[in-house]
């Protein structure tokens, strides 16, 4: 493939996932460095964090379900960052009705610094600095879901003062 997703926008995480991926393609012959990295993970702009996060708990519900094949295969030791795997450690059954609903009724067990970290809340300011962040360690896209309450505040504030941000600034010439 010419690219990787990786859902979630946790800075370790998806540090330890670049290396693997691009250590993989150095390994089979490919350019490493050829390689698109893409994060997809909820985006939120706001100020009241306790709303957020409940509004973005479903997202860590979703992401603790791949988790958990993934312990039940290779364990909770080994390669996998232990960032990812001990939070799963409450988690008694998942519904796939609620799956990627802010709704979602079977996230208790997810702690509000997984939403935190695998998510982007917060103000314009907060979110250009996690997005710069990512780009520093190699992410070169980044898809935002929005399965919240507000969908129309946060596109608008990321069209007026967050790709702006983070786009390359061309002066015309004559």
């Amino acid at each position: 493939g010419d690219g990787f997703i990786l859902q979630l926008a946790d800075l370790d995480i998806a540090r330890w996932m670049i290396k693997v991926v691009k250590d993989a393609a150095a390994a089979a012959g490919r350019d490493p460095d050829s390689i698109a990295f893409c994060v997809a993970a909820p985006m939120y702009i706001g100020e009241d964090r306790e709303h957020m996060r409940d509004q973005c708990r479903w997202f860590g519900g979703m992401v603790g379900n791949h988790v958990a094949d993934i312990v039940a295969k290779y364990g909770t030791s080994g390669e996998v960052p232990q960032a990812l795997t001990d939070y799963i450690a409450g988690r008694t059954g998942y519904d796939y009705n609620s799956h990627g609903k802010a709704a979602n009724d079977h996230v208790d067990f997810v702690p509000d610094e997984i939403i935190d970290r695998f998510c982007l809340l917060g103000t314009a300011e907060e979110h250009i600095a996690k997005l710069e962040a990512l780009r520093e360690i190699g992410v070169t896209q980044f898809a935002g879901y929005l399965q919240h309450d507000n969908k129309e505040e946060t596109m608008r504030v990321y069209g007026e003062r967050v790709i702006p941000a983070l786009t390359e600034h061309i002066t015309a010439k004559r």
